[in-house]
C-alpha cells in the first residue's frame, strides 16, 4: 500500500474529514494556529498507531497498560508503527544529559572501561594489573644471571609487634623476611618496634634467571600472589619492582577495582561522587536570600522563613533575643557578631522557651541549633512538595566542591584515554567532540575493541551536527534544553537507530533554528524519509513546506472555523490554491516591511558582559521601538538578554542585587519603569488552570452566576461555581472533568468522567444559568464566541476582545493550560499585558514569539506588538523568523557560530544595514528577503 487513508476523522474540531497521505514521503501539515493540524497528526494518526501497538501485545502485557480509547475516526488504513517526536517530552530528571539521552555517554562508558588507562587519584601513578603468566613472562625477560627475590607483602605501614603473624609464617616453613627494607632471618626472637609503622614482606623464593626455571618461577609467583593478596614485590638484583593482579598504587598503597562501564555512571553508587550523589551540584541555604532586608528588625519580619509571629520557631528566636537582652526592634545590621552566630549557627548554651496560647502555656529548656541547620533539616525531612518549593527560594545551587561539578568519584575521573578523562570529553561541545573522535586512534587489540564503539559515537555526533546542535555540550542537563532542542536531539537519536518502515510525526522541528541551521534540518528530514520511513511534520516554516513532497493545508480558520482540508498536493499545487497558506507561499499576500522605521536615540548600555560564551562584550540596546536580537543557535542571545540585560534592569529598578552581576556597568535604564518577560512557559501546571482563571475573568464570570436570581434563592455564593472547591464541583473527578488512568510504561491517559460527562460540576450547580447557559457551557465557549456572549458586560468583553485580537479566538475559555502550546501561552500573557492599564514605560521581552504561528498569525502578533509600542513602551524579541526580523526598527546580531565560537556582535543597526554586513549570517538571509520584497 502506497498511502495512508483516514476516513471520517472527527477528533476535536476536525469536521469528519477524509485524508490521504503518501507513504515513504515527507508530508507537511500546515494551516492557521488552532485549525486542527495537531488533532490530525498527533491525536488521530499517532494516537491510533500507539493504540494498535498496545492491542498487538499479549493480554498479560495489556493488563499492566490498560485500555486506550480509539480516536474519533471511522477507519485508518496503511498505518505503520508510529513514533511521535514532539516538544513536550523534555526530561525533568536532573541526572539526564545530552550524552545520556543520545546514548553517546553509554558508548563512552564502555570505551573507557575497555581501553582507558587508570591512574591513582592520590599519587598520579599509572595503575596496571597483570596476571601471574604476564608477571612470569616479564621476569624471564630479564638478562641471564639476574638475581630475583620474590617477596609477599604481609604488613604495610601498620604499628605493632605482630607476634602472631611472625609465628604463623615461621610455622609454615618460611625462613627469611624483609623488615622495613632490610632482609632478616625469620626466627622466634624477631621483634618489630611497637610504635613504628612497619612493613614486612616474606621471602617466598630466591632464583637466578636462566633456562629451565619457568615451572619453578610460575609456582613461586602464584604462591607469592596468594600470600600477598594479589600483590608482590621482586628484588631484581638490588632494585625493587612491584607487581599486582589488582589495579594497585604502590606509592599510595591503595587498590582499585577493575574498570567496568558502571564505574563511569553518575547514576551508579560505584561511580557517583559520594558528596553530591552524582548530581554535580548541591543546594545550600543563603542568608542573603532568606533575610528580607538587613535594615529591618526581627519584629518587622526581616527573617522570612520564620513566618507569622505565632509560629513555633518565631517564638523560639524571640525568647533567645529576649534572653540576650536584644531589642526586638533593633535592625539586623546592628546585631553583634555573637548574636548573629547564635541565631544563624546555633549555640550549645541552653535557653528557656516560654510558649503561650489562648488556652495553655508551657516551658522547656534546650540548646538552639541555629536557623541554618533548622532550615536544612526542614528541607530534608519534609514530604510536602509545597514546603520544599517554598524553602528553595532561600537556597543557592552551588557546584559540588568535592567533584567540582563533574559528578563522578575521583577514581572514575582519573581514567584517561590519552590525556582526557571521560568528563573532559563530556565538557566538549558536540562540534568539538565530533572533531576529537575523528582524531582518536588506537593500536593492536585496543583498536579492535574501540573501532566499533567509535563508529557508534561518531555517527550519533554527526546526526546532532546535522540538526544544528553543534553548540550543546554532552554534559548539558536535559532539563535546561528548550522544547526545540529536545525534539531535535530525539530526532538525531531516531536517525541513529536506523529504523525503516516507521511513521514519524514531528511537531515544528524548525523552532529555535536560525535559517542556516534550518537548511541542515530539512536535509535530515529528507534523509529520514530516504531510509524507508513516512515523515509527517506539523510545520509553518516556508522552506520546509517547499522541500516537502506533499502538503495538507488545514483551515480555513481556527477552532470552529477550521477542521477542514482546504488544499492538498505538492508545494507547486498549494501555491496555486486560493488559501491563506497558498497566497503567502505565492507571495500574493505577505507581511509588509514598514515604509518608515523609527529612529531610536535612547540606548541601554551594557559594559563588559561576561557570562557563558559572552566575554567582555559591550552592547548598546535601543529603547522606544521594536528591537530584534538574532544569531545562530547557541550564539549567546538568551544569555545576553535573560542573564545580563533583564537582571541588570531589575537590579537598577529595585536597588537590590538579585544575583551576581555578569557585567561591569549598566546605564541608560532611567527611562524604563518596568521590565516584563513574556516567555513560553506554561500558564499553569495542572489541568485545572485555564485561560479564564489565568486572566482573572473566571472571578467575574462566577460573580455573574452568583448574582442570578436562582443562585440567590438557593444561597449560592461565587465559590459554588469554582471547580476547585467542594460543594459545586463533581466529586468523582474532583472538578477535573477527567480521570487519570496510569499506564505504567506509557504516558498516562485521561478519560472523561462518567458522572459529570466532563462538565466538572454537579447537577445542582449546572441548573443555574446565565443568559441560557450554565457555567460548564460558558467554559466551553471559544474566546470568539465568548466575545459575543458577554458583549453587554464591558469589563469581561474588553479582556476577551484583547485575547481575540492576538489570534486566540479559537481556544476555549475553560481549555486546560496543559494542552496549550508554548506560543499560545505566550500570546495569552501578551493579551493580559495589553489589557492592563499603562504603568509608565515598560520594556517587554519576548523569546521567539512566532513559535507555532502561521504567516497570518504572525501578522496579528506584529500588530499586537505595534500596539504596545504605540502605548509608549519598548519591545525586544529574540527571533529567527525573517518576517519578524525584516519589520524591526533595529537588529543586534550575535555570532559568528554557537558555543565557544559565538558571543560576538556581528552586526547591529536597521535591517538594511545588517543585510549589507558580509560577516553576518543573518544579514545574508535577510538580504535575500529584502530583495524579494522590492
Amino acid at each position: 500500500m502506497d498511502k495512508i487513508e483516514i476516513f471520517g476523522a472527527k477528533v476535536h474540531n476536525l469536521k469528519n474529514i477524509d485524508v490521504e497521505i503518501p507513504r515513504n514521503a515527507l508530508t507537511v501539515i500546515t494551516g492557521p494556529s488552532g485549525s486542527g493540524k495537531s488533532s490530525l497528526a498527533f491525536d488521530t494518526l499517532y494516537a491510533e498507531g500507539q493504540r494498535r501497538y498496545i492491542e498487538s501485545l499479549s493480554s498479560y502485557a495489556r493488563q499492566f497498560l490498560g485500555q486506550m480509547e480509539p480516536p474519533e475516526v471511522e477507519s485508518i488504513t496503511g498505518l505503520s508503527p508510529a513514533i511521535a517526536i514532539d516538544q513536550k517530552s523534555t526530561s525533568k530528571n536532573p541526572r539526564s544529559t545530552v550524552g545520556t539521552i543520545t546514548e553517546i555517554y553509554d558508548y563512552l562508558r564502555v570505551l573507557y572501561a575497555r581501553v582507558g588507562t587508570p591512574y591513582c587519584p592520590d599519587s598520579g601513578e599509572k595503575l596496571q594489573a597483570q596476571s601471574a603468566e604476564q608477571i612470569v613472562r616479564s621476569l624471564l625477560s630479564k638478562p641471564e644471571k639476574t638475581k630475583l627475590q620474590l617477596l609477599a607483602p604481609i604488613i604495610q605501614g601498620q604499628k605493632g609487634e605482630h607476634r602472631d603473624l611472625i609465628q604463623k609464617y615461621l610455622s609454615l616453613g618460611f625462613s627469611r623476611v624483609r623488615v622495613n627494607g632490610e632482609l632478616k632471618t625469620l626466627e622466634d626472637s624477631l621483634s618489630l618496634e611497637k610504635n613504628k609503622k612497619n612493613n614486612l614482606e616474606v621471602v617466598i623464593d630466591r632464583l637466578v634467571v636462566k633456562e629451565g626455571i619457568k615451572a619453578r618461577l610460575t609456582d613461586s609467583v602464584e604462591q607469592t600472589l596468594k600470600l600477598g593478596d594479589g600483590n608482590m614485590l621482586v628484588l631484581v638484583d638490588d632494585r625493587l619492582e612491584f607487581y599486582s593482579e589488582h589495579l594497585y598504587s604502590h606509592k599510595s598503597g591503595k587498590s582499585y577495582p577493575q574498570l567496568e562501564p558502571r564505574l563511569f555512571s553518575f547514576n551508579s553508587p560505584l561511580g557517583a561522587c559520594e558528596a553530591c550523589n552524582g548530581l554535580g551540584e548541591s543546594k545550600v541555604f543563603v542568608r542573603s536570600k532568606y533575610i528580607l532586608d538587613e535594615s529591618l528588625s526581627f519584629a518587622d519580619g526581616a527573617i522570612l522563613p520564620l513566618g507569622k509571629k505565632g509560629s513555633f520557631y518565631y517564638q523560639m528566636v524571640k525568647c533567645i533575643l529576649e534572653a540576650e537582652k536584644i531589642d526586638l526592634h533593633q535592625p539586623l545590621n546592628k546585631w553583634s557578631k555573637k548574636i548573629r552566630k547564635i541565631i544563624f549557627e546555633g549555640s550549645d548554651k541552653e535557653y528557656t522557651y516560654k510558649f503561650r496560647s489562648d488556652n495553655s502555656s508551657y516551658t522547656f529548656t534546650k540548646a538552639f541549633v541555629g536557623l541554618d541547620a533548622w532550615l536544612e533539616k526542614k528541607y530534608i525531612e519534609s514530604s510536602s512538595e509545597k514546603v520544599r518549593s517554598d524553602l528553595e527560594k532561600y537556597m543557592h545551587i552551588q557546584v559540588c566542591p568535592k567533584c567540582e561539578g563533574q559528578r563522578l568519584n575521583a577514581y572514575a575521573r582519573n581514567v584517561k584515554i590519552g590525556e582526557h578523562g571521560i568528563m573532559d570529553v563530556s565538557k566538549l561541545s558536540i562540534e568539538e567532540a565530533f572533531l576529537f573522535f575523528q582524531k582518536v586512534s588506537f593500536k593492536g587489540n585496543q583498536k579492535i575493541i574501540a573501532d566499533k564503539l567509535l563508529k557508534e559515537i561518531h555517527s550519533r555526533l554527526k546526526f546532532l551536527v546535522d540538526v544544528g546542535l553543534t553548540y550543546l555540550t554532552l554534559n548539558r542537563a536535559a532539563n535546561t534544553l528548550s522544547g526545540g532542542e529536545s525534539q531535535r536531539i530525539r530526532l538525531a537519536t531516531q536517525i541513529g537507530s536506523a529504523l525503516s518502515g516507521v511513521l514519524y510525526v514531528l511537531d515544528e522541528p524548525s523552532i529555535g533554528l536560525h535559517q542556516r541551521d534550518n537548511d541542515k534540518l530539512i536535509k535530515t528530514l529528507i534523509y529520514l524519509k530516504s531510509m524507508g520511513n513516512t515523515v509527517i511534520v506539523v510545520e509553518h516554516d516556508e522552506d520546509t513546506m517547499l522541500a516537502s513532497d506533499y502538503i495538507l493545508d488545514i483551515g480555513p480558520g481556527a477552532g470552529i472555523h477550521g477542521g477542514e482540508v482546504v488544499a492538498k498536493g505538492t508545494p507547486k499545487q498549494i501555491k496555486a490554491a486560493n488559501t491563506l497558506t497558498g497566497r503567502y507561499l505565492a507571495r500574493k499576500e505577505k507581511i509588509e516591511i514598514p515604509t518608515e522605521r523609527r529612529k531610536l536615540n535612547d540606548f541601554i548600555k551594557l559594559k563588559k558582559v561576561t557570562k557563558n560564551n559572552l566575554i567582555d562584550l559591550d552592547v548598546e540596546i535601543p529603547i522606544g521601538g521594536f528591537v530584534c536580537v538574532t544569531g545562530v543557535s547557541g550564539s549567546g542571545k538568551s544569555t545576553l538578554i535573560h542573564k545580563a540585560l533583564v537582571p541588570g534592569i531589575k537590579n537598577y529598578l529595585t536597588k537590590k542585587f538579585e544575583s551576581q552581576a555578569c557585567y561591569k556597568s549598566i546605564s541608560g535604564v532611567s527611562k524604563i519603569d518596568q521590565v516584563i518577560e513574556i516567555d513560553q512557559s506554561p500558564i499553569g501546571r495542572t489541568p485545572k488552570s485555564n485561560p479564564a482563571t489565568y486572566t482573572k475573568l473566571f472571578d467575574q464570570i462566577r460573580t455573574l452566576f452568583a448574582n442570578t436570581n436562582e443562585a440567590k434563592i438557593r444561597g449560592y455564593k461565587a465559590g459554588r461555581f469554582s471547580f476547585n472547591v467542594k460543594g459545586g464541583r463533581c466529586e468523582s473527578c474532583e472538578g477535573n472533568g477527567q480521570i487519570k488512568v496510569e499506564m505504567n510504561f506509557l504516558p498516562d491517559v485521561y478519560i472523561t468522567c462518567s458522572d459529570c460527562q466532563g462538565k466538572r460540576y454537579n447537577q445542582e450547580t449546572l441548573n443555574i444559568t446565565y443568559r441560557g447557559k450554565n457555567i460548564a457551557d460558558v467554559l466551553n465557549l471559544s474566546i470568539e464566541e465568548a466575545v459575543e456572549f458577554f458583549q453587554h458586560h464591558k469589563k469581561i468583553h474588553r479582556a476577551l476582545a484583547t485575547l481575540d485580537s492576538v489570534g486566540l479566538g479559537y481556544i476555549k475559555l475553560g481549555q486546560s493550560s496543559t494542552t496549550l502550546s508554548g506560543g499560545e501561552a505566550q500570546r495569552l500573557k501578551l493579551s493580559r499585558e495589553l489589557s492592563k492599564a499603562t504603568r509608565g514605560h515598560c520594556l517587554y521581552v519576548l523569546d521567539e514569539p512566532t513559535t507555532g504561528l502561521h504567516f497570518q498569525d504572525i501578522k496579528v502578533l506584529l500588530n499586537a506588538l505595534e500596539r504596545l509600542i504605540e502605548l509608549g513602551h519598548s519591545v525586544l524579541v529574540i527571533e529567527h523568523n525573517m518576517d519578524v526580523i525584516k519589520t524591526s526598527d533595529y537588529i543586534i546580531d550575535l555570532g559568528p557560530e554557537g558555543g565557544v565560537h559565538g558571543g560576538k556582535i556581528m552586526a547591529c543597526g536597521t535591517p538594511e544595514v545588517v543585510s549589507k554586513t558580509k560577516e553576518s549570517l543573518t544579514g545574508k538571509y535577510l538580504k535575500k528577503v529584502l530583495k524579494d520584497e522590492l
